[in-house]
């Protein structure tokens, strides 16, 4: 085993620290576990706690454009209280629950440019250090899965997903950001919506099923968005492909749902329905590949070409970028 040096204000001669997860992706609202494998420095140190960050990459919205940071969106002392002697071996085990919002990062196994991380921290002698980084994998609940399998069979493509740093108004949001998962229109709504932004908002009753259209304009009217909600239990068994299509469909008939001036339809800073997104630097071969079959399509779209380096790079400079940050 390597262990990773902690770096900063522990010094040379410091216990060092590598948290290894449990390999299976876990579920939003489900069990992460693993190990925290310490190893003793050249002298006995007091291990006063081990506490672990959940981090995120978001975007956010300014009066300067929009950036991307890092949130921390949870935190779980996992150990402490003991001392490490020089040269020990040590592990500590742990398991702790996920937010049921923690973003989805992967659909069968693939990809879709989420970055998360698992972030310990170390504290001896007064000291604080974050000498570990590990990436997190999460997968769909079954009824996200079965929603996002849906949309692949009615037609429906992947273009993008990211987090967004806000709240969603009228809903139960209750971290500080949100996902949206952006999709091409499928063929027969391609004349009506340039796009759809879809954001699950999971709780442990079931989700709020967030749908927003970039509609188009017509001969005598300007485009505009299009912003709906549904409610669905985690264990429901609906023909999901005849239950989204009717979503799709109230969404892009009527303005708004909700109707203007709508608590639901203006939320965060910048309100659901009135930010636009650039996504010029998203460009790439495989960007826009259609869903041909259920979600399996989606994953295949998601991974083509260009995307797949961009999301390797974006975990690799995420990552990359906190070691020297901390150097």
């Amino acid at each position: 085993m390597v262990f990773k040096r902690l770096l900063g204000s522990l010094g040379v001669g410091a216990p060092t620290v590598d948290t290894v997860l449990d390999p299976a992706p876990v579920l939003p609202g489900g069990a992460l576990g693993g190990q925290v494998h310490l190893k003793g420095g050249q002298a006995d140190f007091d291990i006063e706690h081990i506490t672990l960050d959940l981090v995120a990459r978001v975007e956010a919205e300014h009066e300067e454009g929009e950036g991307e940071g890092v949130v921390v969106f949870d935190r779980f002392t996992v150990g402490g209280g003991f001392r490490l002697a020089a040269d020990e071996s040590r592990s500590v085990p742990f398991s702790v629950t996920l937010p049921w919002e923690t973003p989805v990062t992967e659909l069968h196994g693939q990809p879709l440019g989420i970055v998360l991380g698992v972030r310990t921290e170390l504290a001896v002698a007064g000291a604080k250090d974050r000498g570990d980084l590990d990436q997190l994998t999460v997968a769909p609940l079954p009824a996200q899965e079965a929603i996002l399998e849906a949309l692949g069979q009615l037609g429906f493509g992947f273009k993008s997903a990211d987090l967004e740093y806000g709240h969603i108004g009228g809903t139960g949001q209750q971290l500080p950001f949100y996902q949206e998962i952006e999709l091409t229109p499928a063929p027969q709504y391609a004349h009506q919506v340039n796009e759809i932004e879809l954001t699950f908002l999971a709780g442990p009753a079931g989700l709020e099923v967030v749908l927003e259209a970039d509609k188009r304009g017509g001969l005598f009217s300007p485009g505009h968005d299009a912003l709906t909600r549904f409610t669905v239990g985690h264990h429901d068994n609906r023909d999901w492909a005849a239950e989204v299509d009717g979503w799709i469909r109230q969404l892009v008939e009527h303005r708004t749902a909700y109707g203007h001036g709508s608590p639901f339809a203006d939320h965060g800073p910048h309100g659901h329905g009135e930010h636009h997104h650039d996504d010029h630097h998203r460009s790439g071969p495989g960007m826009g590949t259609a869903i041909a079959a259920g979600a399996a399509g989606l994953a295949v779209g998601v991974v083509g070409g260009m995307v797949a380096a961009e999301v390797v790079d974006e975990v690799g400079d995420f990552f990359e970028g906190d070691d020297e940050s901390e150097d």
